[in-house]
């Protein structure tokens, strides 16, 4: 059975980019009730020994498997969001390495973000933005729902969640400001920069 992880910084920590409330809803309730769902699901199912992976890729693409890849799906993306976020300054410092695989794959860190937003701003409904390591190098994927890059055979590097409950509070429909507001403030580059490895 899954349980909701504790989040790596304090609840208030993101303010003004995000605030306490949307965490207390996006967090305490939404995540929370992924997990709960999931876990009614897998009660009397062998796949309750499975890691969140496992059941990702074993239910990908199966109809009749699709409310638990969908609520195991974004469990794992949650837990995988809240770490590309941080308050520290120190964490939005780029290492050598990536700053060269950015530019070598967007032509600039300005490019990227550039490119970021607009995949971001471009799914439409319910989703995600990534940026993704594949076979060559560094791309941006979007997702919708709780699609994420394992189905697509891609390592997931960062990830923003554009579903409305993460920003409305904040930014009711400015969801452009909200992609601003965590890529300049809140990315979390020293946990990207061990995903690379």
């Amino acid at each position: 059975m899954f349980t909701l992880k504790s989040l790596p910084f304090a609840k208030n920590s993101l303010e003004p980019h995000m605030s306490e409330k949307t965490l207390d809803f996006h967090y305490g309730k939404h995540h929370q009730a992924y997990i709960d769902n999931l876990n009614k699901f897998l009660e009397s199912s062998e796949m309750n020994t499975w890691s969140l992976e496992e059941i990702i890729l074993k239910t990908a693409n199966k109809s009749e498997q699709s409310a638990i890849f969908n609520n195991a799906a974004q469990v794992y993306n949650h837990e995988f969001f809240w770490n590309c976020l941080s308050p520290k300054s120190e964490d939005r410092i780029i290492s050598d390495e990536l700053l060269s695989m950015i530019n070598s794959a967007f032509g600039s860190l300005d490019d990227f973000y550039e490119q970021f937003k607009a995949a971001a701003l471009g799914q439409f409904g319910s989703g995600w933005a990534w940026l993704v390591k594949g076979d060559n190098g560094l791309e941006i994927l979007k997702t919708a729902n709780g699609d994420n890059p394992l189905t697509h055979n891609l390592k997931p590097i960062l990830a923003l969640d554009i579903w409305e409950h993460s920003y409305y509070l904040d930014y009711q429909n400015r969801r452009g400001d909200f992609i601003d507001a965590v890529m300049k403030n809140l990315f979390n580059w020293n946990f990207a920069a061990k995903n690379i490895i």
